[in-house]
């Protein structure tokens, strides 16, 4: 038979249980409004009942229950949902940083029209326009002077701006590898502390929902996935990468990139290796620094670069009212004082590297003359050497159009000699210098004989800037000019000369006699008429097309920032109201459960003063 006391161990199991329950309803309310905390729930299970198959007992169906037990507390989580939102935060705040940074770019080419670039260069070019008119004025000369420095100004304020802004950029990439680094090295901790409760018999329900707070806020920040190998190996991958595995964090690393820019570069601090991030903040801002922004720093100084060199070029061959020639409008600062370029770019203290800037042929050529030689050109390129060929029908404007349109770093055109010239554009790898032409070659003789800026054709004859005084290989007669130091349009302005005297702003070219002809305005026309030319290098061939291009670009990809954002915020306010109705907590659905399980208490409690009764009835009341 049954123990007499078994009905009171039955009720306190009951109890038990009910207090069990409504404590952990209590701990879900208290916990309604704590950042990644899920709802917890406890599973219930009927207690083992007493039973012996050796022993005699009455022959009827089933066994008297013991009660009820606690199994254990189980947080209610969808693990399939939390991984698709792990895969998925890192896109909404990649664009998220994306459209906050390029409504301040944005923001910068919004200028008003009167301030803006564009409009000082028109007033630019008219003064120009102007001058040719009245070639003998001092007061037109003036006018240029004035609205150069005007326009110079703006110039610099427009590349302060953009450098402003990428400053700002590698402050929160340096802030952004810290928060990193803290959540990997949380995360492993919060593994450690997971292992040693699992390894008690404990079910750690706070510290699991802590670790996925931990990782949904890592998932922000860089491109993550997870992987639970088993119960005591949880793995955090970035890019085929381990960043967490069990108690172990790796850490990224900051190290100098040694170039213009300052900046330092994202590398594994265990291996050195290139710490790449495709997603997240940290990832939108790596690319908002080495590219979006570079590139637009490196267009303006493209535009700023050729504007003053194609200037110069006409103004050092012309003569001023007092006449003085071979002045450069615009002052150019070459990057090293050495004529031929000659440059230590390892820091050896050997001259090792020529940082040349453009080549001019010796040969007068006709743009649509058939060239009758065939061949192939080699260029340095972002990923290499470019090949372009050329054939015997070909014009010269097909040839110099093929090598503008291919992915070289060096273009070409005719200047007003008709004179082959090629330039270098800036670089797409950061590794590689700004306007340096790094490789010509030519198979025929396209480049060495018919333009006359090689000396020889081949591999033997190719033009190599990974040497001192490659400069060598160009023909006898070319021309050629030494690389500007970093970032012209931070340094550009008018020539201290010009500006000290207004009257040797040259407007007209010397006759026969060394002296300016009265009323001569060619030169002042040449300057005004490069606002139209196609002589732009880079992907835009104008001048016009630059701020038209530039305007475009920023803008568009600022919208693609704003929509993409927009429909990431939509998918993944979606997949987090999922995971509130499964794991968040419902005031009124725990109040009901505190309600439920408070009857099963109160029950619980009257069973055992029945049992109690029952039992002082057979102890103290049978026999009197």
């Amino acid at each position: 038979m049954g123990s007499t006391f078994s009905g009171i161990e039955l009720g306190k199991r009951s109890i038990m249980a009910n207090t069990d329950a409504i404590t952990t309803a209590g701990h879900n309310i208290s916990n309604a409004n704590t950042e990644g905390y899920s709802r917890q729930r406890v599973q219930i299970k009927e207690f083992d009942p007493l039973y012996k198959p050796d022993l005699e007992r009455l022959e009827r169906p089933g066994l008297i229950g013991q009660g009820v037990d606690v199994q254990s507390i189980n947080r209610i989580r969808d693990e399939l949902l939390d991984e698709r939102i792990v895969a998925q935060a890192n896109q909404e705040s990649y664009w998220d940083t994306r459209s906050k940074y390029y409504t301040m770019i944005e923001q910068i080419y919004n200028e008003p029209d009167d301030i803006s670039v564009r409009s000082n260069m028109d007033k630019f070019w008219e003064a120009w326009q102007e001058l040719s008119i009245n070639p003998e004025s001092k007061a037109a000369r003036q006018a240029v002077v004035t609205r150069a420095e005007t326009l110079t100004d703006s110039i610099k304020q427009r590349w302060e701006a953009l450098a402003g802004v990428g400053n700002l950029i590698d402050g929160d990439i340096e802030a952004t590898v810290k928060q990193v680094n803290s959540y990997a090295r949380q995360i492993a901790d919060c593994n450690a502390e997971i292992v040693r409760s699992r390894a008690m018999g404990d079910n750690p329900n706070d510290l699991l929902d802590r670790r996925d707070l931990l990782v949904d806020k890592l998932s922000k920040l860089i491109n993550i996935s997870t992987d639970q190998r088993d119960s005591d190996e949880f793995m955090v991958h970035v890019g085929g990468r381990v960043i967490v595995q069990g108690n172990i964090a790796r850490e990224i690393d900051l190290v100098p990139r040694f170039d213009d820019t300052g900046y330092s570069k994202l590398v594994w601090k265990d291996t050195g290796n290139d710490a790449v991030f495709n997603g997240g903040t940290l990832g939108a801002l790596v690319e908002l620094r080495d590219v979006d922004v570079r590139n637009e720093i490196q267009t303006l100084n493209t535009m700023t670069m050729n504007f003053a060199d194609l200037v110069n070029d006409v103004h050092r061959n012309a003569v001023g009212a007092n006449k003085v020639t071979g002045l450069d409008f615009f002052t150019q600062h070459s990057f090293v004082e050495n004529a031929h370029g000659n440059f230590d770019r390892n820091g050896d203290g050997e001259l090792d590297t020529s940082y040349i800037f453009r080549f001019t042929g010796t040969n007068a050529l006709d743009m649509q003359q058939q060239v009758g030689i065939e061949g192939v050109m080699r260029f340095s390129g972002s990923t290499g050497e470019v090949q372009v060929p050329y054939f015997h029908t070909d014009t010269v404007e097909t040839v110099i159009a093929r090598i503008n349109d291919s992915t070289s770093e060096v273009k070409a055109y005719l200047d007003k000699n008709n004179h082959l010239v090629l330039k270098a554009t800036t670089a797409q790898d950061v590794e590689n210098p700004d306007f340096v032409i790094r490789h010509v070659e030519d198979s025929g003789y396209f480049l060495a004989g018919y333009s006359g800026i090689l000396a020889g054709t081949g591999e033997a004859g190719a033009y190599d800037f990974a040497q001192a005084d490659a400069v060598n290989a160009l023909a006898s007669g070319s021309q050629y000019a030494v690389s500007p130091v970093y970032n012209p349009s931070a340094y550009i302005e008018v020539n201290q000369a010009i500006r000290n005297d207004v009257m040797s702003v040259a407007a007209g070219y010397m006759d026969a006699a060394g002296t300016a002809p009265t009323g001569d305005g060619r030169a002042a026309v040449e300057i005004a008429a490069i606002r139209n030319t196609s002589v732009m290098v880079g992907g835009m061939k104008t001048f016009d097309d630059y701020f038209a291009d530039t305007v475009t670009n920023v803008g568009l990809k600022g919208e693609q920032a704003e929509t993409n954002l927009l429909s990431q915020n939509a998918i993944m306010d979606d997949l987090r109201n999922l995971r509130d109705s499964i794991s968040g907590v419902n005031i009124d659905e725990e109040l009901a459960e505190i309600m439920k399980f408070q009857h099963g208490y109160n029950a619980a409690a009257k069973f055992i003063t029945v049992w109690d009764s029952l039992i002082d009835t057979v102890i103290n009341r049978l026999g009197v």
